[in-house]
């Protein structure tokens, strides 16, 4: 094919990013992603297969997602004057509500480093990036952001509560101020919220300008792809038009309803993810030359102090056992690796393996 054709007529803007890069897991000892790392009792799979059999895949969706819905409500304790909508993910919902507010000139903020997507969609959408860098310890700078938004005045703000690299909460006394100053939308991404055991969905009643955002990816559900926006009704009827019908699947809606019927195993799940958290950030933090961060999520960033960060994932790949790398995607996170938390074998291997690299 003429490379011209593709000079012509796509945008330089898009020729210019790189893809969201996704590595194949193969055999390796799968740590890389903030996956939850149990299966499914044979109970719950035997519920599930039964389902699925008599689900009318022949026929569109449900497109409005109605059963699920109500389910999601019921779970999370959403208040019925608080609509929700489903994406396919939560890239999706991102996306919906960029898509929404577009318009030449406008600013989407956010602190960095964090979640990649917000940067990646925005500029997809031909709107304008802003970062705000976090602090050496990774906490929020305040007052930069405050400047900032009153400097950019940003059509919306978003924070990832715990943040995405990080793993940390940021301070409330923070958030209030920034939602309190913000002209447009801020929207608070929860993904991380079973192992917080923080929201902030009881104060969307308080700030009209709040969106919450969250996944039941983590809690062991990723390979649904389902992603649940909540907020004030007069902001969601609006971002769900640009919503494409359809967009969570017959078999999407009926695993998932039937899953969060069963949030008791998720939960039991978490709550031993939590307890090798803790296990893995003690061992971490223990080895010379390593800085590992505190976390409320389910990963664990950690600095190699010496450096040769991608020498030691190289390392543990040899070893058999896949972490994500972050060394080079942001100069904040120079000579930085980050684990997610899986059982307690896995999470044992990986420090076997890291205590054998590092005193090589």
């Amino acid at each position: 094919m003429n490379n011209n054709k593709v000079i012509q007529w796509i945008r330089s803007d898009i020729r210019d990013l790189a893809a969201y890069h996704v590595p194949q897991a193969g055999d390796y000892i799968k740590l890389d992603a903030m996956e939850n790392p149990f299966s499914w009792p044979d109970s719950l799979l035997d519920e599930w297969l039964s389902a699925l059999r008599t689900t009318p895949i022949n026929r569109y969706p449900d497109p409005q997602a109605q059963q699920l819905t109500s389910i999601i409500r019921q779970d999370m304790g959403v208040a019925n004057n608080i609509d929700i909508v489903l994406g396919n993910g939560s890239d999706e919902l991102i996306q919906l509500i960029i898509t929404a507010v577009t318009q030449p000139g406008r600013v989407v903020l956010a602190p960095e480093p964090t979640f990649v997507m917000y940067k990646l969609i925005t500029k997809l959408m031909g709107m304008t990036f802003q970062s705000v860098p976090l602090k050496d310890n990774y906490d929020l700078d305040e007052e930069a952001m405050l400047a900032a938004i009153e400097k950019y005045q940003p059509a919306v703000v978003f924070l990832a509560y715990p943040n995405n690299p990080t793993g940390n909460l940021f301070s409330d006394d923070a958030i209030h101020q920034i939602l309190s100053r913000s002209p447009g939308l801020v929207v608070i991404d929860e993904a991380y919220h079973a192992f917080a055991k923080k929201s902030y969905l009881q104060q969307l009643e308080n700030y009209d300008n709040l969106l919450i955002l969250r996944t039941v990816s983590k809690m062991g559900l990723a390979g649904l792809r389902l992603g649940v926006l909540m907020g004030d009704p007069n902001w969601l009827k609006e971002i769900n038009k640009v919503r494409l019908p359809y967009n969570i699947n017959s078999l999407t809606q009926i695993t998932a309803s039937i899953a969060l019927q069963h949030s008791d195993i998720f939960k039991s799940q978490t709550d031993e993810i939590c307890v090798q958290r803790q296990v893995l950030f003690d061992a971490l933090a223990k080895m010379n030359g390593i800085e590992a961060y505190s976390t409320q999520a389910n990963f664990i960033l950690f600095r190699l102090i010496a450096g040769n960060a991608s020498g030691v994932f190289e390392s543990l790949k040899s070893a058999g056992i896949l972490i994500k790398n972050l060394h080079g995607s942001t100069p904040a996170l120079q000579d930085c690796l980050r684990v997610t938390v899986g059982t307690a074998s896995q999470n044992q291997a990986f420090l076997k393996a890291m205590t054998s690299i590092i005193h090589r």
